[in-house]
């Protein structure tokens, strides 16, 4: 990917999570949308068997999981669901 970083924005369900999170779950969360917004589609598609879902990525690292959509027309991560297993 060559230019900017994406933006990254919260679904208001994701972003309630996000708020009860432990802070390093919150940091690694953040160090996680970094990676992503710098390479969207580094972390491996949602579902592979849905040839029209390309853009909606799944980023797991240890207990904490990520599902995003990019937004390519406004260069945007949607945060769609957070999952931390601790």
């Amino acid at each position: 990917m060559t230019g900017q970083p994406y933006a990254v924005r919260f679904s208001s369900p994701a972003a309630k999570i996000l708020d009860t999170l432990p802070e390093h779950v919150e940091d690694t969360v953040w160090d996680v949308l970094d990676a992503a917004a710098r390479d969207p589609w580094g972390f491996r598609q949602f579902n592979v068997h849905d040839s029209e879902g390309e853009d909606v990525r799944h980023a797991s690292v240890g207990q904490l999981s990520l599902t995003y959509w990019v937004n390519r027309p406004l260069r945007r991560l949607s945060v769609l669901t957070i999952t931390w297993l601790g």
